[in-house]
């Protein structure tokens, strides 16, 4: 196993759901339909019958209530993988806490949902009286019931033998680099809804609009080891969200950007381009370096070192640069309207920033300079509930 998927695993543990819910349900039988005289069902090898319920499928809407709620407490913060969430290690313990109360909440609708089980299967055959017979004749126990209804969850650490063979490896590598394209994926679908649900064809929005733009925020925030490209995807969230009022009603060029944002992330591919963008326009990062000399050589200029750019540092980050830098065919400028929004507003902040930068150093180059170089890193950490 490579180094960089290592340090992946490392940094995630899998959180499995286990709900498992009462169907209600049992097979349709010829037996049970009274046909017109002349008239017959088609063969089995043409079609096959349906189902039958056996109660109000109302009696199970809080059990599969929480078992979505149960999911979409993963995917905050985490992403699909291995058939349950790959979640950072280091918000674990809030969502443990949130899935215990959950198995709480679902262990309490169990005992109310059985106590009244008898009394749901009766009213279901008031409410059928001409279909007494064959709802009667397939009801289940409650004690079988039971068995059917259940909530767990567990976490583990993912990892592999010291020895397996290399194609193993390279299968859970390659389940390791699809990691990237999901977390994509998943904030697509969240954008998506945004934008369909909230932003288009208004001239103005509550702030709850905003809710969702900072859950994206957050879950690329505390997943950005997965792709080098988050980060200043992470970066344009935080300044649009600083600049917007703080109170009142949203509108005009703000509302307009907070559209460009939420199309741009419901695009995967733009959104990988925009990060790869902006990384490749940030200026050098000059550090300072302390230089030690020779006691018999005075120093006589001070030097500068350039450090690494983000794009060309060594660390993990860089695991799943170019995964999808498919080839891109050409688009319409429309097609491109919130990425090209975006990318003019972070180049009007660099050159800002530029500007501000080169000021603050001619004030100050009469004056010796400590330079010191170094490598800073800084691991980044992380509600997909209903929108409002």
């Amino acid at each position: 196993m490579s180094h960089e998927t290592q340090v992946i695993l490392d940094r995630v543990v899998l959180v499995k759901v286990e709900a498992n819910i009462y169907g209600a349900r049992k097979k349709l039988k010829k037996e049970d339909l009274v046909l017109a005289d002349g008239s017959k069902l088609p063969p089995e090898d043409l079609a096959s019958l349906g189902s039958k319920r056996l109660l109000d499928p109302d009696q199970l809407t809080v059990f599969n209530r929480l078992k979505k709620e149960a999911e979409r407490i993963c995917l905050r913060v985490g992403t699909r993988f291995l058939g349950g969430f790959a979640v950072p290690v280091e918000s674990a313990s809030s969502i443990t806490a949130e899935l215990e109360r959950i198995a709480l909440d679902f262990a309490a609708a169990k005992t109310e949902f059985i106590a009244g089980y008898d009394a749901a299967v009766t009213d279901w055959v008031v409410r059928h009286p001409e279909f007494a017979g064959i709802i009667e004749q397939a009801v289940d126990s409650v004690e079988f019931v039971s068995t059917r209804l259940s909530f767990d969850f567990l976490v583990v650490s993912v990892g592999l033998p010291d020895s397996l063979p290399p194609a193993d490896v390279a299968r859970l590598e390659s389940k390791i680099g699809s990691l990237s394209e999901q977390m994509f994926h998943e904030i697509a679908v969240d954008a998506n809804l945004l934008v369909e649900q909230s932003l288009l064809g208004k001239e103005q929005v509550t702030r709850n609009a905003l809710r969702p733009i900072r859950r994206m925020r957050d879950k690329l925030d505390g997943l950005g080891f997965l792709d080098h490209r988050v980060a200043p995807v992470v970066s344009t969230i935080d300044d649009l969200l600083a600049r917007i009022p703080t109170k009142g009603a949203i509108e005009g060029s703000i509302l307009q950007e907070i559209l460009a944002t939420a199309m741009l992330l419901s695009d995967p591919d733009k959104t990988r381009r925009h990060g790869e963008g902006l990384l490749e326009a940030q200026p050098p990062v000059v550090d300072d370096e302390v230089i030690e000399h020779a006691e018999t050589e005075p120093p006589t200029v001070a030097t500068t070192v350039i450090a690494e750019t983000v794009s060309d540092s060594h660390d993990f980050s860089d695991l799943f640069d170019g995964i999808f830098d498919d080839e891109i065919e050409p688009e319409s400028v429309s097609e491109d309207w919130a990425l090209e929004v975006l990318m003019d507003k972070n180049q009007t902040k660099l050159v800002t920033d530029s500007d501000a930068d080169e000021s603050n150093s001619s004030e100050h180059s009469a004056e010796p300079a400590t330079v010191t170089a170094g490598d800073d890193e800084e691991a980044d950490e992380s509600d997909q509930d209903y929108w409002f």
